[in-house]
């Protein structure tokens, strides 16, 4: 199983999207500083994934909400209900 995830940083408010196997370990990884990207911007926190059980679906996904360039867009994923979301 793949995801793509969205982050806010509980510093600033940023979104940070991403996919991965594993989403744990990767929001871990954010939090502790490990990822050049994120490091200023901790702590963040999980507020969005989907799930893929294609890898290269979810990096589609990940490239079309990073394309729209709308943090409207990213908040209005973070509160529409869906069905497949853990």
């Amino acid at each position: 199983m793949h995801f793509v995830y969205i982050l806010e940083s509980l510093k600033d408010g940023y979104y940070y999207i991403g996919s991965t196997h594993d989403v744990a370990h990767r929001l871990e990884q954010h939090n502790a500083g490990r990822q050049a990207a994120t490091r200023y911007r901790r702590p963040f926190e999980l507020v969005y994934v989907e799930s893929y059980s294609d890898p290269a679906a979810a990096r589609r996904r990940e490239h079309f909400i990073k394309k729209q360039k709308s943090r409207l867009f990213i908040e209005a994923l973070i509160h529409c209900p869906r069905a497949d979301r853990p």
